[in-house]
């Protein structure tokens, strides 16, 4: 009788997605809760990669199917809890993934598509967007001011203050060019005769400006 075939081996697990390598950076400090990893990414990732909140009750079984990561069952009084950590796996391709090229930046600015059809609608709602724009940097730039007196006072990973710094640099300056670009916007707005019609304000002005770089 000939011998059977042996089951086909299965396929191998796909790479880890920027998400999978965040939160594997994250287990890489120390073992969290998924409860723990969203206050984290709540104070980190989300000012240049919010889609980690979108995915991160999935990304960390994802990772532990694929062998990078560790869940272990604990219980807090009686309740239990699934406490994750990184494996020497997890560790060598966090590693890996740092020396590939990053790929192209990317903005999502969902009030920035309506600035841009917002000849179908009033001034009155360009002006409104432009304001909320303007807001939400206002309050940004005071979550920075938190978060960097927070550092001073009493910062969660010391070891990593450098890396923190120059990356919340970068959110304030991010936050301040939106800020000064939605308080210039809105004055150009109030010269237009409608979204459809700038009336005697000159668009050229501003684009051989920019030509000029």
């Amino acid at each position: 009788m000939p011998a059977s075939s042996p089951p086909p081996s299965p396929p191998p697990s796909p790479p880890p997605s920027t998400t999978g390598h965040a939160i594997l950076g994250l287990l890489g400090l120390r073992s969290w809760t998924t409860y723990e990893l969203a206050k984290q990414v709540q104070r980190s990732l989300r000012w240049f990669w919010p889609r980690a909140e979108r995915k991160l009750y999935d990304e960390p079984k994802r990772l532990v199917s694929a062998g990078l990561a560790h869940a272990s069952q604990e219980s807090t009084g009686k309740r239990p809890r699934t406490v994750y950590s990184t494996t020497d796996a997890g560790r060598a391709a966090l590693r890996d993934w740092l020396d590939e090229p990053p790929a192209p930046r990317t903005t999502e600015f969902e009030a920035m598509v309506k600035v841009f059809f917002a000849d179908a609608g009033t001034l009155d709602q360009l002006r409104t967007t432009l304001e909320r724009i303007a807001t939400e940097a206002e309050e940004r730039l005071a979550e920075v001011t938190e978060l960097a007196e927070i550092w001073l006072a009493e910062p969660a990973f010391p070891e990593r203050a450098h890396l923190g710094a120059i990356g919340l640099a970068l959110v304030k300056g991010q936050e301040e060019a939106v800020l000064q670009w939605a308080t210039w916007a809105r004055g150009q707005v109030d010269e237009w005769a409608a979204t459809d019609d700038p009336g005697h304000w000159d668009p050229d002005v501003v684009f051989r400006r920019l030509a000029r770089g």
